[in-house]
């Protein structure tokens, strides 16, 4: 029976979600999820460790960490002022390259699936090269985290999100760009998946409603971490 709800038994294949929005299961191998996960301690080592941002006087139940900017409701900053006033760690030059690759592949999933120009300048009007995300911020699912549907809003510039999935498969609800209510996707985001959304889609309504347990892989399981989810979202924030 377990065989009937597992992620192979969902399709699963690059696909245009609504215009500006592209999933790419399976896009990071093997390797690159085991090296990615394991960047999670030293990220939490600090100066500023993963932590529960407070929303209307409420914690989140993700904890985060910020790489580039630290980020509260409204605000970016390079010093976590709600945390421990220290200065987050920078935003790593490999992921700007991967989140260069992954726009030019989403961009690839869109020629193929809605017959336009396979670029990503006709998709976001950006290349795949001037893609300069200064942000990231890494976020931590225990198997009862979840996270409402928002917007993400806080950026100066447009740019695309580029989104990675590590862990345990969550059920991830991508709306529209008017309110939180439908017509909104369920999706399954296993280990291993990316999501892209920029232009007409950068400003959709999205969130997670659940963490499937047990569902990682083996080369995707966070024991260190007790299972859950790692997801890691690129942003350009366009702040000096």
């Amino acid at each position: 029976m377990d065989s009937l709800f597992a992620d192979e038994a969902f399709e699963r294949r690059p696909r245009l979600v609504s215009p500006g929005a592209v999933w790419l299961p399976g896009y990071l191998d093997e390797r690159a999820q085991e090296w990615i996960i394991a960047r999670w301690s030293q990220w939490q080592a600090g100066p500023v460790p993963a932590h529960s941002t407070r929303i209307g006087g409420h914690p989140m139940s993700v904890k985060t960490i910020g790489l580039g900017w630290h980020w509260r409701p409204g605000a970016y900053d390079r010093r976590a002022r709600d945390v421990n006033n220290e200065t987050v760690l920078p935003f790593p030059d490999w992921m700007t390259r991967l989140g260069r690759q992954v726009i030019d592949s989403a961009a690839e999933a869109v020629a193929r699936d809605d017959d336009q120009p396979g670029s990503a300048a006709s998709v976001w009007g950006l290349t795949a090269s001037d893609y300069e995300p200064d942000v990231a911020l890494v976020n931590y699912y225990d198997e009862t985290a979840k996270m409402g549907m928002h917007q993400d809003k806080d950026e100066y510039d447009p740019a695309p999100v580029v989104s990675l999935s590590l862990g345990d498969t969550c059920i991830f609800r991508f709306g529209n760009s008017e309110s939180r209510n439908r017509p909104y996707e369920d999706i399954r985001l296993a280990s291993g998946d990316a999501f892209v959304f920029g232009g007409p889609a950068r400003f959709a309504y999205h969130g997670v409603t659940k963490i499937l347990p047990g569902t990682a892989p083996d080369h995707g399981r966070l024991s260190h971490l007790g299972g859950g989810r790692i997801n890691i979202t690129m942003r350009t924030t366009g702040r000096d």
